[in-house]
């Protein structure tokens, strides 16, 4: 089986992340662990920030279907442990079209969409959060780092410490990226589109990642002579990002349908639907670059060469 894990983020990464929530330099002089960084990060998560994440469960919390929302996160668990195998098939086989691969993957994936669209998931969101900015992806990333639950069950569904360290690097590393992203009721009036056709942020970020990985198959089949194992790998770990973050808003999802089993306070509820948006935008762009736009130094060497 080809190993594509992504590895530990790099120094220079390590010493952005902890300095976007404020860790002392000496905690990152030795390898960096998410139970090192938990006890280094000092203060608390902001009352208004976790007073988002209250509204949207209030606003909620009636009308979410945990039974279902369980079923779509157990199958997302199954699909996710079997990347793997996708990763070793490599290229989609198929005659006249590619077989299917990716499409079958997300399967759970448009469940979960379909159901948070049913129930105004997504426009409660938009209307109660504010858009990305420095100080709400530090709160998000603290609150990821402290809510244990929320990384033990990211663990269990095949993400190692690097992959952890990884997925919330990325997420505080880019807030100026993110700030571009805004929610659908600050979008200015006079911008070229109709903003009445422009669906709720986390809305734009889960549908988008369904739709990225559904084109994989057809897009690997008819570019095969250009694809390498470099590509491959890159791809895999974009596709599994993106999974971490949709399995992140139904997670956040599910943690708001329970009237009994809360496990997550409200600040870290916020912290994980900030920091589920986040991560697909940003594994979005990323599998844009790394398997889509082939350039000619990417690209496999003609077999005519």
């Amino acid at each position: 089986m080809i190993d594509a894990t992504r590895p530990q983020p790099t120094a220079e990464e390590e010493a952005q992340l902890a300095e976007h929530l404020g860790v002392e330099d000496s905690v990152i002089d030795e390898n960096l662990t998410l139970s090192t960084l938990k006890s280094a990060i000092e203060g608390e998560i902001d009352d208004e920030f976790a007073s988002m994440g209250e509204a949207i469960r209030d606003d909620l919390e009636e009308s979410l279907d945990a039974a279902l929302l369980d079923s779509a996160l157990s199958e997302l668990e199954t699909q996710i442990d079997r990347l793997p195998e996708f990763r070793e098939a490599g290229i989609p086989d198929g005659k006249r079209e590619p077989e299917r691969l990716y499409r079958e993957l997300i399967e759970p994936g448009w469940r979960l969409y379909d159901h948070l669209v049913d129930v105004g998931f997504f426009e409660s969101v938009d209307e109660n959060a504010v858009r990305f900015s420095a100080e709400q992806i530090r709160n998000t990333g603290h609150g990821l780092v402290e809510a244990n639950p929320l990384m033990s069950e990211i663990e269990e569904i095949g993400f190692d410490e690097g992959e952890r360290l990884s997925l919330i690097a990325d997420l505080l590393n880019n807030d100026r990226e993110l700030a571009r992203w805004v929610p659908t009721k600050e979008i200015p009036a006079d911008v070229e589109f109709n903003v009445d056709f422009v669906p709720p942020l986390h809305q734009r970020a889960a549908g988008g990642t369904l739709l990225w990985i559904r084109t994989l198959d057809v897009h690997l089949w008819q570019k095969a002579v250009l694809i390498t194992d470099e590509i491959l790998d890159d791809g895999y770990w974009d596709v599994k990002g993106m999974l971490g973050g949709l399995y992140l808003l139904g997670r956040a999802a599910r943690e708001i349908a329970s009237e009994t089993e809360r496990t997550l306070t409200d600040g870290q509820l916020m912290a994980a639907l900030t920091a589920s948006a986040a991560i697909m935008i940003i594994n979005q762009q990323k599998i844009c670059q790394d398997v889509f736009y082939i350039t000619e130094e990417m690209r496999a060497e003609p077999e005519a060469r």
